[in-house]
């Protein structure tokens, strides 16, 4: 038995399903889980010392790959101070300027642990600016699991095929109206007929969580007519928030949202999310305003210190983000390149180093169309590519990801090693 297997069973026994998070079971895929030992760069290590080229990243977050010596160092020096305090310190105002400048439309933010705590906590203070109770929400974009947004979300449900969550009350999620995702005529017809009693409309600006899907431009013109009803519109770039630039998807697609979701990369990889959005907006939130937020571990030193460093790094080296978009390049089109030799029905999506194979005949542009990629063929390439040691995400609804830390030698492995396990599917 190997390490990785007697560690499963043994957390089997005290964590349910032996994860902390569904899909990293990997049960769709046909396998166990993979129970890593360390990373570095653009590689992780298993607990039996297998070495695998990393595309996952930790679901995204890690933008600059394992260990990066700076934020190592950056952590360290901010836990040898204290891990917590349940008071303000002085780097949570810097991070929150940095993020404020970068940003655009942002003039204030908040603070908290996880991109379902900010997602959650920005529908509140839509709510509570409104006074209206319903949001709107697409099809397919998962925004984190507070219940009035696990309503049709994407990511490990779709993996599921889960409709919804045991433990939603149907009260609660009857405030939440769904819509096809890049669907303009669908979400015209939406907003004539419910637009004036919507506080807020939230979607993942290029969807991150059926698979990557970019938006359709006429998709993104409707989102852009929303102030015409009275609704505020929520741009959750838990994923694209650093990954696709320095500002954001809302910027790279034109957006102009009245309130911003952040997550992943503004903590290095540590546990760290804000929201934030105009200074109005903002100063609704307690202790300012009647909109009550909270989190004892809200801007811990540790995290701040991490994505703090992160962001310094990413603005002082813009060049970054050519050079992955670059590399993705040439793994994606390589990689559709050895899925046409095989014969194999497939549909490539990309946005600078975020990118996703469907294995499927047709274009891909909302979850339905994504729904009818083959998952069984989608677990065979999975299991192939991981024997060869390319570690993907365990779900074919789910985004690859490349990090600063890759380079030619290393995307040009990666293909070496994608041509071998097509060879054996």
């Amino acid at each position: 038995m190997s390490e990785s297997s007697r560690l499963y069973r043994e957390a089997l026994k005290l964590i349910p399903g032996g994860v902390n998070s569904p899909v990293r079971a990997c049960r769709t895929v046909g396998r166990e889980p993979l129970f890593v030992s360390h990373g570095r760069g653009a590689y992780i290590w298993d607990a039996d010392g297998k070495k695998y080229i990393d595309f996952v990243s930790s679901w995204g977050p890690l933008i600059l790959g394992h260990a990066h010596p700076e934020i190592v160092a950056a952590v360290t020096r901010a836990a040898e101070k204290g891990s917590s305090f349940g008071a303000p310190h002085e780097a949570e105002t810097r991070l929150a300027e940095l993020i404020n400048r970068l940003m655009p439309g942002l003039e204030m933010v908040r603070l908290v642990s996880s991109g379902t705590e900010a997602a959650m906590s920005a529908v509140r203070l839509a709510r509570g600016a409104t006074g209206r109770d319903k949001i709107l929400k697409f099809t397919g974009c998962y925004h984190g699991h507070a219940d009035s947004l696990l309503v049709a979300a994407g990511s490990g449900l779709a993996t599921f095929s889960l409709p919804g969550s045991l433990g939603v009350p149907k009260c609660l999620a009857g405030l939440t109206v769904t819509c096809p995702y890049n669907d303009p005529e669908s979400l015209k017809t939406l907003l004539a007929r419910t637009g004036d009693s919507l506080a807020a409309v939230i979607v993942e600006v290029a969807a991150g969580n059926m698979g990557l899907v970019p938006p359709k431009p006429e998709f993104l013109d409707v989102l852009k007519d929303l102030k015409r009803y009275g609704i505020l519109l929520i741009a959750d770039e838990v994923i694209t928030g650093f990954r696709v630039g320095l500002k954001g998807a809302q910027h790279y697609y034109g957006l102009s949202p009245e309130l911003t979701v952040l997550g992943k990369i503004i903590g290095g990889g540590l546990p760290l999310a804000a929201f934030g959005g105009r200074k109005e907006l903002m100063e609704l939130l307690a202790p300012l305003g009647g909109v009550y937020q909270a989190g004892t571990l809200s801007g811990n030193p540790p995290a701040v210190a991490a994505g703090l460093k992160t962001l310094e790094i990413l603005a002082e080296n813009p060049d970054i983000y050519p050079k992955t978009a670059s590399l993705n390049d040439i793994w994606t089109s390589g990689l559709g390149e050895l899925a046409k030799v095989k014969g194999c029905p497939h549909y490539l999506t990309k946005l600078e180093s975020m990118s996703t194979i469907f294995f499927t005949e047709g274009p891909v542009f909302d979850l339905s169309s994504a729904s009818k990629s083959d998952l069984n063929f989608y677990g065979a390439y999975f299991r192939a590519m991981s024997d060869e040691g390319i570690w993907l995400a365990p779900s074919q609804f789910e985004t690859a990801f490349l990090s600063a830390a890759f380079t030619e030698s290393i995307v040009s492995e990666a293909l070496d090693k994608a041509k071998k396990a097509f060879q054996k599917i």
